[in-house]
């Protein structure tokens, strides 16, 4: 697992290849994981700077809807979907859909 750049996280790279489902006791790489180790702490960095945090869902095998939705969800639930719909910019040329799908996720949340 490697470090994020500032700023700018490819899930593939900085996370894993392979991401798993929502929870750590569902296996390896969860959404949970990925929030606790990774996601909480890049998209708090942006916020500090008043800059925007750029993921690029691309490079990987895929997503289980659990992943996503505990990852974003939870970012959404944490930091409040103003500051999310600021400071959060989903990129993916390989499957726009998971973009519209995580806008989703943050737009549902009370």
């Amino acid at each position: 697992m490697q470090i994020a750049t500032k700023h700018f996280l490819k899930i593939s790279s900085d996370f894993s290849e392979t991401p798993g489902a929502r929870y750590y006791t569902d296996g390896h790489d969860s959404g949970q994981e990925f929030y606790e180790k990774i996601l909480c702490h890049a998209f708090q960095e942006a916020l500090d700077d008043k800059a925007v945090l750029t993921i690029d869902l691309d490079g990987t095998e895929g997503y289980a809807t659990s992943f996503l939705d505990e990852a974003f969800m939870r970012l959404t639930k944490d930091f409040g979907k103003n500051e999310v719909l600021s400071h959060l910019k989903i990129i993916s040329t390989e499957e726009p859909d998971w973009i519209s799908e995580i806008d989703n996720y943050i737009k549902d949340v009370e």
